[in-house]
């Protein structure tokens, strides 16, 4: 099981939230459409995930009907604050792609029904390799879906083993050369520090990768988070905590080849492949997920499904975590277990905490007066760009990458 949620205030029904509490409207808005539903739960994994069903409204045959309910419930509570049109609708998990195509496009289809939609919302569905066949990537592309993130973790049997992924890495080739083909944008996702991976090992998974010509790489540092499964065999010493050196010359390795072949990071651990014309340095790239940018720059989102979060303003609020309770408590418009009030100082700490880890970074002025004479430094100890700084922007170099913390720390406290 994955661990409690937040503490927080009791959460008002959806169509009671005070449109003074959630300050500027007209907002860009997300949709995150989460989907609970695995075949196996991996031993690092502490999303809000199960491998049964619940009952109806609550297991894979009839979960659509319930994000049915909050998509209708959402778009009548978010009515009053005038949103502009939906930019990206992000389907999460789990797995969704172990509904039926015709599930999620028919849940895209209620989203159109109800909320306007920008000419360019990008709609993405994340996938195990080992869920989808041409045909059904056939079925999202025709019915709106824009993009796929394919769970491929990394290339080497051993590895994929020891994070308990069932797919073969022999078929990752061939499901990104079929989403290519049908029009989709595609991209994967890897993991890097996995206990027993060696240098060689992640140089083959990046390599592996980069021969994919996907529109995307995603590259994120193995957390091993208390309560999973991976923990527990950490605790009984059969697997090794990973070792941050490791994992550091690991992102310097990605980091490299990924430029190299024609990726340009714009979010941490983030690259999206350059267009002819592009250059790096920036989140304005094709292919750049407007699903993460909804995040690092600060827009609304609305969280469909059981434990998922939303975001208003300056309000903040979570579901109801077990699948059953979510979809009962949708038949009284409650799905919200509990929520926050943002005042301005925490507003302006996630700025920085967001912002910076983009290669937009974030501006001087965003940064309170009291930690600005702190900026030199950092330039001195070869973290921050000097020339941007010097234009009044704050950005990460390679070393101040991999010590963002340090970083955010420095300005924020």
């Amino acid at each position: 099981m994955s661990p409690a949620l937040p503490d927080g205030t009791p959460w008002p029904r959806a169509d009671e939230l005070d449109p003074a509490k959630v300050g500027e409207h007209a907002r860009d808005l997300a949709l995150y459409i989460h989907v609970p539903f695995c075949t196996v739960r991996c031993g690092y994994c502490d999303f809000n995930t199960y491998t049964v069903g619940f009952g109806a409204g609550a297991d894979r045959s009839t979960y659509d009907q319930s994000v049915t309910q909050e998509i209708e419930l959402a778009a009548r509570a978010l009515k009053p604050f005038e949103h502009r049109p939906v930019k990206s609708i992000f389907f999460g998990g789990g797995t969704p792609t172990l509904l039926q195509p015709a599930q999620l496009t028919g849940i895209l289809e209620v989203v159109r029904e109800n909320f306007q939609l920008a000419g360019d919302a990008e709609v993405t569905v994340e996938a195990n390799p080992d869920t989808v066949d041409k045909a059904a990537l056939q079925a999202l592309a025709d019915g709106g879906v824009t993009r796929i993130s394919f769970g491929m973790q990394s290339a080497v049997p051993h590895v994929l083993r020891t994070l308990d992924r069932t797919h073969n890495p022999q078929v990752v080739p061939d499901v990104v050369r079929w989403a290519r083909e049908v029009g989709l944008d595609a991209s994967v996702d890897l993991i890097y520090g996995t206990p027993g991976e060696t240098i060689d090992d992640w140089r083959e998974s990046l390599e592996a990768a980069i021969a994919l010509n996907p529109d995307h790489i995603s590259t994120y540092a193995l957390v091993i988070e208390n309560g999973t499964k991976m923990w527990a065999q950490v605790q009984r010493g059969e697997l090794p905590m990973p070792d941050p050196d490791d994992e550091a010359t690991k992102y310097e390795i990605a980091d490299q080849l990924l430029s190299e072949a024609g990726f340009a990071w714009y979010e941490i651990s983030n690259w999206a492949r350059l267009e002819p014309g592009e250059s790096a340095g920036g989140t304005a790239l094709t292919h750049a997920s407007k699903h993460n940018l909804a995040y690092w720059f600060d827009w609304d989102w609305w969280g469909i499904g059981p434990g998922a979060h939303s975001h208003l303003g300056n309000l903040r609020w979570w579901n109801r975590k077990h699948p059953r309770a979510w979809a009962d408590a949708l038949l009284d418009d409650s799905p919200a277990q509990a929520g926050e009030v943002l005042e301005l100082a925490d507003r302006a700490l996630e700025a920085v905490l967001l912002k910076i880890r983009t290669a937009d970074g974030i501006r001087t002025d965003q940064i309170d007066p009291s930690v600005r004479g702190r900026i030199p430094g950092l330039v001195n100890e070869g973290l921050i760009e000097e020339g941007a700084a010097a234009r009044g922007t704050v950005k990460l170099t390679l070393r101040g990458r991999l010590l963002a913390d340090y970083v955010t720390r420095e300005l924020t406290v």
